[in-house]
């Protein structure tokens, strides 16, 4: 019997953009093949319900969208 140990992905940064319009990506899915698809909150949503059954992961940091930076020490 093997045992295959699956990492957590990293949290997605103000580098990931959405793959469908380029705008900064707030949900990862990654597919069984090991690809990983980006995408905004707006396009996540438009996909979701066919794309997530098919995904190993589907990492929505979403709740990131209304999140207050948090302000610099001076």
């Amino acid at each position: 019997m093997s045992i295959t140990a699956v990492a957590e992905p990293a949290a997605l940064t103000l580098s990931d953009r959405c793959d469908r319009c380029g705008a900064q990506a707030f949900v990862r899915a990654i597919l069984p093949s090991g690809g990983e698809l980006l995408f905004c909150g707006h396009h996540a949503r438009a996909v979701e319900d066919a794309l997530r059954p098919q995904a190993s992961v589907w990492q929505d940091q979403t709740e990131d969208l209304h999140a207050r930076p948090e302000p610099a020490d001076d």
